[in-house]
């Protein structure tokens, strides 16, 4: 045990600034992180921020936009015309399209709106520190095995008895968000958000198409996609 606990305490560490306004909420995601083997500097107002990220640039920032001084967009905004380029993750209870494109064109790197899992917030933080390039915080993502399916995070490629497997676009969307956590349900109002970004217009009902024609492509893989009522879906190992 020591010796596993002196290995993972050698691995650089996911330099995180946490920005948010939300005193219980901030001393609730700074503890939970920092147990997760997280550098956490945290602070409630967008200058302070600024002045964090310039002095001591993160591997990550988590930014809320409700913020005194400066709201998180204008932080974002100065900082990115600033050349801080640390990948943001916006954070906020302003959970409509039109917010998540004021976010993104501002230069927010991925969008979780409140209230959200805390497992689902670490693995979007790791993603995207892997996906940054001066990142040396955090090793290439193992592969995830289940059954005879195999998830690489890095390429985001299923494979099915070593073959990839074909999926749509929204195939493959609905199948990450669940292989992210297998075991674990996510719900359908979560699932939507992701196979059906930006589209208004489709019914929510539509996911539950995507999720049938996807158990049609897991047939023969060890891998059940469950419906688990009033939760939302899972991937477990039959």
């Amino acid at each position: 045990m020591r010796a596993a606990t002196d290995r993972l305490t050698s691995r650089p560490r996911m330099k995180l600034l946490l920005v948010e306004d939300d005193a219980p909420m901030r001393r609730t995601l700074e503890r939970a992180l920092a147990r997760r083997g997280m550098a956490v500097t945290a602070c409630a107002d967008g200058p302070r921020a600024l002045a964090l990220w310039q002095a001591a640039p993160p591997d990550v920032v988590v930014l809320d936009l409700s913020l005194p001084g400066l709201d998180g967009l204008q932080v974002l905004e100065h900082a990115r015309g600033a050349g801080l380029a640390a990948p943001v993750l916006i954070l906020t209870a302003r959970g409509t399209v039109g917010d998540r494109v004021l976010g993104l064109n501002a230069g927010a790197d991925d969008y979780l709106p409140k209230p959200f899992d805390l497992d689902e917030l670490e693995a979007r933080l790791r993603a995207l520190l892997r996906r940054h390039p001066g990142s040396q915080a955090e090793p290439p993502a193992p592969a995830l095995h289940i059954g005879a399916l195999r998830y690489d995070r890095e390429s985001g490629a299923f494979y099915r008895h070593g073959q990839v497997l074909e999926l749509t676009p929204r195939e493959a969307a609905l199948l990450q968000a669940l292989g992210a956590r297998p075991g674990h349900a996510v719900s359908k109002e979560r699932l939507f958000e992701l196979v059906f970004p930006g589209e208004p217009d489709v019914q929510p009902e539509a996911i539950e198409v995507v999720v049938y024609r996807l158990r049609k492509k897991l047939a023969d893989t060890g891998v059940t996609l469950m419906t688990l009522r009033g939760l939302g879906y899972l991937l477990k190992a039959a």
